[in-house]
């Protein structure tokens, strides 16, 4: 489930995977809310584009470690390809 930052306190989260488009973030939240993972979302900026290079906003989807090969699985089944580390 969705979680505010509060919930995670200090603890060290993994980057899981970064969310391009809006439609693509939203999907990915019903994924895992389906699966019942505690998940963060932060938007972030990230360097894209290939002949118009620049800085855009994504959405960047965290896990605590110990739910990493969990989430992995979930989106490599579910077509998303997982942020390597």
């Amino acid at each position: 489930m969705h979680q505010a930052a509060e919930f995670f306190a200090d603890q060290e989260m993994d980057l899981i995977y970064i969310a391009k488009r809006l439609r693509d973030a939203q999907n990915l939240e019903s994924i895992l809310d389906a699966a019942e993972m505690d998940y963060a979302i932060e938007t972030d900026t990230y360097h894209g584009g290939v002949v118009f290079r620049g800085e855009r906003v994504g959405a960047f989807f965290y896990v605590l470690p110990e739910q990493l090969q969990r989430a992995q699985a979930i989106l490599t089944t579910n077509g998303y390809k997982p942020h390597k580390l």
